[in-house]
C-alpha cells in the first residue's frame, strides 16, 4: 500500500479523494460539524451581546445618580399592600420587588405603590387627584407637573426589559432629591410580564459627576427651587435628549392600561387624566373644588348630575417661551400665534369640538392673577358640547367612568375610545372657563416615529370593532359614535 503523503503536500483535491478512500463520507460530515460549530458561536455571541446590552441598560441609568444613602426617605415610609419590597443601601443597594399582580391579558406585571412616601387617603385629601403615566425617558417632567397641580397625582411609569431596577431606584432617588413629589405622588411601575418578578437589582454605579453650575433647561418651566432635584433632573434631561415618544424598544407602549393603572392608584372621587409632558393652570384644583361645592349644593346635585364630565382645554406652546400660569396670560400667547389649539397641525379636527375661538374670548377671571394656590381662581361652567367623532378631550371625571379599553396602545384612538364611550353611556361634556392643560412644544408631525401611520392604521380597525362592542354593551342607548 502506498505511503500516505504529509496533508500539506499533497496536490489539491488529494484530501478528497484520500478521505474518500479511507472513509467515504467523512468529509462532508466534518464540513456539516465545522458550520454547526460556526452557528453555534454566533448564537453564543448574540446572547453575550444581548446581555451586555441590558447590563449597559441598567448602568445608564444608575450612573444618573450618585449614591449616597437613603436620600429622603419617610421614616417609616415604604411600599404598602404586599405587593413592593424596596430597600436602597445607596449606589449597590439591593431594590427588590416582591409578585406585583398580572393586568387581565396576562401580558403585563403591575407592581402598586413603590413610592418611599406614604400618600394621604384621607377623604379629604382625595376629592380629587391627577393621573398620569410616562416612560422612563420622559419622567424629568413629572417634578414640575407636581408643583403646579400642588395635590394628589398619580403616576403608572412603563419599564421595559434591563430597566426594572433602575426604574425603582429612579423613582426612589427622584424622590430623595425632589421634595415637591414626596407625599404627593404614588407610583405604579408597569411591565412586560416576561421580566423577573421579583429579586431585581440595578448594577452598582459610580455616578457621573455633576458640576454644579450645570444649567438645567427647563423648556418654559420655572427651574426647580432645590439645587439638588436640578442637578437630577438635568442628569435625566441629558439621557432624554433625541429619545422619540412611543419609539421603545421594550415592546408596544401600553398608553391605556398605565392611565387605568395611574386612576386605580388613588381613590379619589374625581381625577384629571393627562400626559405627563402637560402641565395644568395654577390653581386649577382648589378652584375645581370651590365650583364642585357650589354645584353639590345646587339643583345640580339631583340624580344623574354625576353624568358629566368637566372639560379642561388643551393647548399646545412654543418651547422658547414662559408656560402661562392663567387665563389672561394665555390669551396674549393665543394673540401672537405662539399658543395653539392642542393638536393644531396633526388632527384638528380632534380638538375643533371644544370651540377654541369661543372659549378664548370668554373674559378671564378677575381674581386669576391675584388667587393663591390654596383658592385658584373662580371656574365656571361656560357652556355644554354634545360629543361628535372624533373629539378626544381632557376632563375631569367620576372615578366612576368606565375605564380605558387597554387593547388600544401605541399611537392612535386610545383616548378617543374612552369619549365615544362616554358618549354613548350618556355622559355630558362641560367646558370650564378659567382652567387650560398647556403641552411644552408644538406638536409636529416630523418629530413622531416612522410606525406611526401603521399603529393609526390598526388601531383605527380596533376603533371600528370597540364601536360594534358598544352597541352590545349599551343596547338601549339612542346614541352612537
Amino acid at each position: 500500500m502506498a505511503r500516505l503523503l504529509p496533508l500539506s503536500l499533497r496536490a489539491p483535491g488529494s484530501c478528497f479523494r484520500a478521505l474518500s478512500l479511507r472513509a467515504p463520507g467523512s468529509c462532508f460530515r466534518a464540513l456539516l460539524v465545522s458550520l454547526l460549530l460556526v452557528a453555534a458561536l454566533q448564537l453564543l455571541y448574540l446572547g453575550l451581546l444581548s446581555a451586555m446590552h441590558g447590563r449597559q441598560q441598567r448602568l445608564r441609568y444608575s450612573r444618573l445618580f450618585q449614591g449616597g444613602g437613603r436620600l429622603g426617605a419617610a421614616p417609616g415610609a415604604g411600599a404598602r399592600g404586599g405587593e413592593a419590597d424596596s430597600r436602597d443601601g445607596g449606589a449597590g443597594g439591593s431594590l427588590t420587588l416582591g409578585p406585583g399582580r398580572l393586568d387581565p391579558s396576562g401580558r403585563y406585571r403591575l407592581y402598586r405603590d413603590v413610592s418611599r412616601s406614604p400618600v394621604s387617603r384621607e377623604a379629604g385629601d382625595l376629592e380629587l387627584s391627577l393621573a398620569t403615566h410616562s416612560s422612563l425617558h420622559n419622567l424629568h417632567h413629572l417634578p414640575g407637573l407636581a408643583r403646579r397641580w400642588q395635590g394628589p397625582l398619580a403616576v403608572a411609569v412603563f419599564s421595559g426589559p434591563g430597566e426594572l431596577g433602575a426604574s425603582l431606584q429612579l423613582i426612589h432617588k427622584l424622590e430623595g432629591h425632589c421634595p415637591c413629589l414626596r407625599g404627593r405622588v404614588t407610583f405604579t411601575l408597569v411591565t412586560p410580564s416576561g421580566l423577573p418578578e421579583k429579586g431585581v437589582a440595578p448594577e452598582p454605579g459610580g455616578g457621573e459627576r455633576q458640576e454644579p453650575g450645570t444649567r438645567d433647561p427647563q423648556g418654559g418651566e420655572p427651574p426647580d427651587p432645590h439645587p439638588a432635584c436640578r442637578r437630577a433632573l438635568a442628569q435625566l434631561r441629558l439621557y432624554s435628549r433625541g429619545r422619540t415618544n412611543y419609539a421603545l424598544s421594550a415592546g408596544p407602549y401600553p398608553n391605556n392600561l398605565l392611565r387605568n393603572a395611574a386612576r386605580q392608584a388613588l381613590p379619589s372621587r374625581h381625577v384629571l387624566v393627562i400626559d405627563v409632558d402637560m402641565l395644568p393652570s395654577a390653581g386649577l384644583r382648589p378652584g375645581f373644588l370651590r365650583l364642585l361645592g357650589g354645584l353639590t349644593r345646587g339643583p345640580e346635585s339631583r340624580p344623574g348630575a354625576d353624568r358629566t364630565v368637566y372639560v379642561v382645554p388643551a393647548l399646545e406652546m412654543r418651547h422658547t417661551r414662559r408656560l402661562p400660569q392663567h387665563k389672561a396670560e394665555l390669551q396674549q400667547l393665543y394673540q401672537v400665534a405662539e399658543v395653539r389649539p392642542f393638536y393644531a397641525e396633526l388632527c384638528p379636527r380632534c380638538q375643533a369640538p371644544t370651540n377654541y375661538s369661543r372659549w378664548i374670548n370668554l373674559p378671564a377671571a378677575a381674581d386669576a392673577t391675584t388667587s393663591t394656590s390654596s383658592t385658584g381662581p373662580v371656574l365656571q361652567v361656560a357652556y355644554t358640547r354634545e360629543w361628535t367623532d372624533p373629539w378626544e378631550p381632557f376632563y375631569i371625571s367620576r372615578n366612576t367612568v368606565p375605564p380605558y379599553d387597554e387593547r388600544f396602545e401605541q399611537y392612535g384612538f386610545n383616548r378617543i375610545s374612552q369619549a365615544c364611550e362616554l358618549h354613548v353611556a350618556g355622559y355630558t361634556f362641560a367646558v370650564l372657563d378659567n382652567a387650560f392643560l398647556i403641552h411644552k412644544g408644538f406638536k409636529l408631525a416630523s418629530e413622531f416615529h416612522p410606525q406611526k401611520d401603521e399603529e393609526n392604521r390598526r388601531n383605527r380597525i380596533l376603533f371600528r370593532q370597540f364601536k360594534q362592542d358598544l352597541k352590545l354593551k349599551y343596547p338601549d342607548s339612542p346614541r352612537w359614535c
